[in-house]
This record gives C-alpha cells, structure tokens and sequence, in this order.
C-alpha cells in the first residue's frame, strides 16, 4: 500500500481540484474517488493478509451518491463487531490517524447509552446477579435506541449533542446529558448498538469488525482477569453470555454492513489504507 500512496504523491498526472460547491465538482470528484476505491480493493484482495473480508457491492455507489446529493451533512462512521473482536482497538487508531491528518473527528460509544439499571442491581446485590437473573444486556430494548438515534441525526446535521455516560464500575448508573460531543466532519461511533436496527440507516459508512472466536475468548479472559480483576470462573460465565447474545443480537449486523474487516488487522497496514483514501482526495492540482 505504501507503494500506492508514494506513486500517487509523485504523480504528475493529478486532476485540477474539483469545486464541491458545484454539483459538477461533485460529481467529478464521485467518479473518480469509485475509481480509487476499486484500486484500493483490487489491491487488497492481493494481499497476503487482505484486510477487507467482505465489501457490499452497493457501497461505492451508494457512497457517492451521498457525497453529490448531501455535500454538508456530517459523515458518520458506525463500527461494531462481537465482544473482543477489536474494534476499539480499530476505532481508536482510526482517530488517531485522522487527527494526525490533521481532520476534526468525534468519537461516540454506544456503550454509553446502556439504560440505568442501577435500581436493579441494588435489588439483586450485584451487576452479576442481575446477569443471572435472565436480565439480557446486551438486547436491543436494554438501551436507549431512541435518544441515540436523536443524537446521531443531530450530530450529522451539524449540531453538538450532550451524550449519557454510562459508569463502567458495576453500578449501573448512567448519567444523562454528560458528555460533550461535538459535530465534527467526521463522527466515528463504535460499539455493540452501532448496528442494531432501530439506528443503523443513520449511518454513511457501516464497518463490521470479525475475529476467530479463540482469539476473542483470550482476550476476553484476559482482560477481565488481569484488567476487572474478575475471577476466573465469574469471566468464562460472562463469556459464554456474551458469545450467546453476538451471534442472537450482534452478528445480524454483518449483513447490513459495507465492510466486514479482520479484526487481526496488522494496523500499520490499516493506517496505509486511511493514508491513501486521504490522500487520494487532497492530491489535485
């Protein structure tokens, strides 16, 4: 891929910068990011290790379309996957990268707006007891679907929203109006609900994250013995629900999604890619 971006950079054959005020600069600028955009994928499925798994055939046209129709609308990036897959992983060099490129990104979980279940958990003694009790989690009805999607059409028409914090520390309290997002160009959100059906049509781009199951119970079990410091036995019971409510709640979003890529991604590899797309699109004459 480095290859691409240094050829691209040297390249005297460059197109004169579209105007995008004009809907003719936009379409010039659709033509040819569908051209770049096949070069990308052609390049990848090459690969020894391809990143992209999966690509929806509709996604280059549909993209830029969006791109001609609505040049001011904010673009939203939704990314979810399975527990452990390593989209946080994803996410956050995608936003380490992008602010490096020096372009204004938000980052929005979705595990913020998990419901309050603090009363709950008083009653049963403990998160886990909750768990236990056949209170489902990660089911769509236990967040606030609606306020997320209010807040993600704010945030793509411009507006910054006071998202919910939900406190990670077994209480389950969430905080309404706590944290300050504000509409960027570009709003990464990440996050189980990413692509639950009540919100996922908000979103200009859908990324699914997928990993080997093995991988992920490692990490999984990792994290929650050495980081939560959960017994061993309490970790593989969460485990198991987990991977029972990814495959009933989570894994239906793949088919909605325009790419499914390898949560093993090497990340250099996949700062080349946003290397390239950026450049690509900031290299006219």
């Amino acid at each position: 891929m480095q290859l691409l971006i240094d050829k691209e950079l040297r390249s005297t054959d460059k197109i004169l910068k579209p105007d995008f005020n004009s809907k003719t600069g936009r379409e010039l600028l659709a033509f040819y990011l569908q051209t770049k955009f096949k070069q990308i994928f052609s390049y990848d499925r090459h690969c020894e290790s391809p990143i992209f798994k999966e690509v929806n055939p509709t996604f280059i046209q549909r993209f830029t379309k969006r791109l001609i129709t609505n040049p001011h609308k904010r673009l939203l990036i939704g990314i979810t996957g399975e527990s452990a897959c390593g989209k946080s992983t994803i996410c956050r060099e995608l936003k380490h990268l992008i602010e490096q490129l020096s372009m204004p990104v938000s980052v929005l979980s979705t595990d913020n707006y998990f419901n309050d279940i603090s009363e709950l958990i008083k009653q049963y003694g403990s998160f886990d007891n909750v768990r236990d009790s056949g209170y489902d989690i990660d089911a769509p009805e236990s967040f606030q679907l609606e306020l997320l999607k209010k807040d993600l059409i704010s945030l793509s028409e411009g507006k910054n929203i006071k998202a919910p914090r939900y406190v990670p520390n077994g209480t389950g309290v969430s905080i309404p109006e706590s944290i300050d997002v504000p509409s960027d160009k570009l709003i990464v959100v990440e996050g189980i609900a990413t692509m639950y059906e009540e919100v996922k049509d908000v979103f200009d781009i859908k990324i699914y994250i997928e990993t080997d199951d093995e991988i992920r119970r490692e990490r999984f079990m990792k994290r929650a013995i050495e980081e939560r410091n959960q017994p061993e036995d309490n970790a593989l019971k969460h485990w198991n629900y987990i991977y029972e409510a990814g495959v009933k709640y989570v894994q239906p979003g793949r088919n909605s999604a325009d790419f499914v890529l390898d949560g093993n991604v090497n990340l250099k590899y996949f700062d080349q890619i946003l290397e390239y797309i950026h450049t690509i699109t900031n290299n006219f004459q």
